[in-house]
């Protein structure tokens, strides 16, 4: 019936702590077919299996959307493939989130807005810096005040970027442990300004002053730098091959850099080299977010 294709996405972005979010080229995408029956297929290793239907997570994400509505979902076979690895900081949970709310769109013909579904996804996860990346794709700056979101989404940022996922997992919980419950009003006034320079240094094309600002974080990479192997050989190693700044991607381990325009594959390749236990690849920001195609033939 429908393609849904959700884009992973990186969170924080240095001192964009829990606002921040880009959309990159990794992707989930769900091929849907009705059926007489409910039946998830898993075409890539990285998903999980699921024994029940009613116990896969995109299938719960899009009951409860239709729940909301008084609808309920027809029987789909839905097939599966993602390289979102899970617990590596690039969104999986809100790639998933944001399928769910889009199945049940289409197979309850909703109708959503933008506006609803990101509602919806913020609900459901909790905050938005991811899911609006992967909802609205680009760079995304958000905020959550009491039970609202609001979001802007800015230019298109001209730089490439390269990610270094190591082979093991990070649970969010973990990395939100290591985190201040407070912060003194200096250092938190501080923070903030760094987060504002870096958003306006953004806007400006000036990269290497947006750089900077990624690197001089005051929330959380201090912090969590401690859980991260190899981090600061990282960003070391990233600045001395052109890259204008490196960051923890969302919570961690993965880390991401922005560098030049046309660069990614080139440092990508040397930063491999130095990091033969890590994928290390080349990737660019998905401009468009959520897509769906409807097949007319069915």
């Amino acid at each position: 019936m429908f393609t849904i294709s959700v884009p992973a996405s990186s969170a924080n972005i240095g001192p964009g702590f829990d606002s921040a979010g880009v959309a990159v080229s990794r992707y989930l995408t769900l091929q849907v077919t009705k059926a007489d029956n409910w039946q998830f297929s898993h075409t890539t290793s990285v998903i999980p299996s699921v024994r029940n239907y009613k116990d896969h997570f995109i299938y719960k994400v899009a009951n409860q959307v239709a729940g909301w509505h008084a609808c309920t979902l027809s029987p789909a076979h839905v097939t599966m493939e993602s390289d979102i690895p899970l617990a590596r900081g690039l969104g999986s949970s809100a790639s998933a989130i944001v399928a769910g709310i889009e199945l049940a769109n289409q197979l309850c013909s909703l109708e959503l807005t933008e506006r609803e579904k990101l509602d919806y996804a913020v609900k459901i996860e909790g905050h938005p810096d991811n899911v609006a990346a992967c909802l609205i794709g680009g760079f995304v700056v958000t905020v959550k005040m009491g039970e609202e979101a609001s979001f802007k989404k800015l230019p298109a940022i001209d730089t490439d970027l390269v990610v270094y996922i190591p082979n093991f997992e990070l649970k969010t919980e973990d990395a939100r442990k290591v985190l201040p419950d407070n912060l003194i009003m200096k250092d938190a006034a501080t923070a903030s300004g760094v987060s504002n320079l870096m958003i306006s240094a953004l806007l400006t094309g000036d990269y290497e002053l947006a750089g900077k600002m990624m690197e001089s974080d005051l929330f959380h990479e201090s912090y969590r730098a401690k859980l991260i192997p190899n981090y600061f050989e990282i960003r070391s190693n990233a600045r001395s091959l052109g890259a204008y700044g490196t960051v923890i991607s969302g919570a961690g381990p993965t880390m991401i850099s922005f560098v030049p325009n046309g660069k990614g594959k080139e440092i990508a390749m040397k930063m491999k080299q130095l990091l033969p236990d890590y994928e290390v690849e080349a990737l660019e920001l998905d401009e468009n977010g959520l897509q769906v195609k409807v097949n007319i033939n069915n």
